[in-house]
């Protein structure tokens, strides 16, 4: 991991003490991208606070997103310049923002942006997510490029599922960190 550093995406609200995010920023100095708005997040402005992050160092990162920072992750990819600064991501439990159920601060989200991410890619889905149905989160995985890790029966895969430190989402960091060592990427 000393050849990569992990930029941890909350999702709208940010992620709480108890959500996996928190915890791994505690336990391994893992950093989180902070955003103006968590309230009301506008996808132009998260864009370019990431893009800042990425730029203040010349460490390539690994994205880790949750929820929302999922689909931060996909539109700014599909715009930035800068995408091999970022070696791979974790997506966490993508929401379908395109659903008519989807509260109004998210409505600028709009429409999902489904290119392949230009990096080596591992989305995270729950069997019961509330925010998006199964074969929804399938079929973004599929659309971004991604290998799915289906977890079963999660929840939003947040602080309310219960996963503590989640031990399990480490390994799949450290997994698609030592596979890019391995393997650097072409592009």
């Amino acid at each position: 991991m000393a050849e990569c550093r992990v930029l941890l995406l909350p999702g709208w609200l940010d992620s709480a003490p108890e959500h996996w995010q928190s915890r791994w920023e505690r336990l391994y100095g893992w950093r989180r991208v902070e955003q103006s708005d968590w309230l009301w997040p506008k996808r132009g402005d998260w864009m370019a606070r990431l893009e800042e992050v990425l730029l203040k160092g010349d460490t390539p990162a690994v994205l880790v997103a949750h929820s929302l920072g999922c689909q931060l992750v996909a539109a700014w990819s599909a715009h930035s310049q800068h995408c091999a600064r970022v070696r791979g991501a974790l997506l966490v439990a993508p929401p379908d923002i395109e659903r008519d159920d989807m509260p109004a601060n998210l409505l600028p989200w709009r429409p999902i942006l489904r290119r392949a991410l230009p990096f080596a890619t591992i989305a995270v889905t729950s069997d019961d997510d509330p925010y998006s149905a199964p074969e929804r989160s399938a079929r973004l995985a599929g659309e971004w490029g991604a290998r799915q890790v289906r977890i079963g029966a999660a929840g939003h895969i947040n602080g309310e599922s219960g996963l503590g430190d989640w031990p399990a989402g480490v390994a799949l960091v450290h997994a698609l960190t030592q596979a890019l060592t391995a393997a650097p990427p072409s592009r």
